[in-house]
């Protein structure tokens, strides 16, 4: 059965490295004799460029019709001035909420040759290989009433969650965790809010329908001690939105480049959007510089989590890992003694491991 799949470039970079999550899937297709099928649209400053909206509505509807969205990235300074309605960032917004996008998902890994970039000593960050399940509609983000009292003197910020909402997010966690190690740690603050007391709860009763996972629940201040002093030792973390927010920033610099990092957002049937972490890079824009990697595993998340096609996903990053394990790197990545290569060869480097691995397995 073909896949369809809606490109949204965006800006800056993202019109690039998208191009190259094509062509690996594109590669993976014909090696593995699936069918995919492209269709392209604009979002962020693009879009206000083009048909004066952020998110056009011919964009919702090809992005509603679709198995997954890749999306590139959004913004620029050329759209600062712009007022709020008018903002790229509210195309990204926008596309979340109109696809029901609950559930965030940002792999974090220490690639071993690149250890050097990272902030933390190369001991404390090698081996780490962790997921963040982060829960993407409700919490403090989207809970009633927010606003302000008192003449403005005083404020009210709701955290709101419903049983339904957290139970989705926690199997998610579960069924990732499933998919790697078979480890999850659930994050929370039940020591003193009623909502994570609640989240809690949901966690211990969803336990006994995957016996094959082991739970530890953390409080949120320690998982963020942890992530920093000890790294290696989570395999799947899910939290609610705030927490995941703050947590899953502080590890993305882990790795040392942001250029490295995929995310995926996913509604309970599986529909989903993948993207980069890094932002849309105006200043190297346009010039054949920008790291795809980021791009490229966005795009094996796709079809791990959407399409079920886990080989063709590990694949992937076997290719990117193979490149990267041969010295090949993008400007971003501070390598000192490799080959630096950019956006257009290391995209064609990891086509050409794909098809001469999967050549060597006929």
């Amino acid at each position: 059965m073909e896949k369809q799949i809606v490109l949204l470039p965006g800006d800056g970079i993202g019109r690039e490295v998208i191009q190259s999550a094509k062509e690996v899937l594109e590669a993976v297709a014909e090696e593995f004799q699936h069918s995919f099928s492209f269709e392209t649209h604009e979002i962020g400053g693009a879009a206000i460029d083009l048909y004066g909206s952020p998110l056009p509505e011919s964009t919702v509807e090809a992005c509603k019709k679709a198995d997954a969205v890749l999306l590139g990235a959004v913004g620029g300074p050329k759209w600062d001035q712009n007022p709020s309605h008018l903002r790229p960032e509210r195309g990204l917004l926008g596309i979340r909420k109109a696809l029901d996008l609950f559930a965030n998902l940002r792999p974090i890994k220490g690639f071993k040759n690149l250890l050097h970039a990272s902030p933390l000593k190369a001991e404390i960050v090698n081996g780490s290989d962790l997921l963040i399940v982060r829960e993407l509609t409700g919490g403090l983000y989207f809970g009633t009433p927010s606003e302000r009292r008192d003449g403005g003197n005083a404020v009210v910020d709701t955290l709101y969650y419903t049983r339904k909402e957290i139970e989705r997010i926690v199997d998610k966690g579960f069924q990732a965790a499933q998919q790697r190690r078979g480890r999850l740690t659930s994050v929370d603050k039940a020591n003193v809010l009623e909502s994570s007391k609640l989240w809690r709860e949901v966690v211990g009763e969803k336990k006994s329908h995957y016996p094959d996972v082991v739970v530890d629940h953390i409080l949120v201040d320690a998982a963020a001690m942890k992530l920093i002093t000890n790294p290696s030792q989570f395999d799947v973390i899910v939290t609610e939105n705030l927490f995941g927010d703050i947590l899953s920033d502080e590890a993305s610099v882990l790795t040392g480049s942001l250029g490295m990092l995929p995310s995926a957002s996913l509604r309970e049937d599986g529909v989903g959007l993948y993207e980069p972490v890094h932002g849309s890079a105006p200043d190297i824009a346009g010039k054949g510089i920008a790291n795809p990697i980021a791009m490229i595993l966005s795009a094996a998340l796709m079809l791990r989590y959407s399409f079920e096609l886990e080989n063709e996903a590990k694949l992937i990053e076997e290719a990117v890992q193979a490149t990267l394990d041969a010295g090949y790197h993008t400007g971003d990545l501070q390598v000192t003694d490799g080959k630096l290569v950019g956006t257009v060869e290391m995209t064609k480097l990891i086509v050409d491991y794909i098809k001469t691995r999967v050549h060597q397995s006929a």
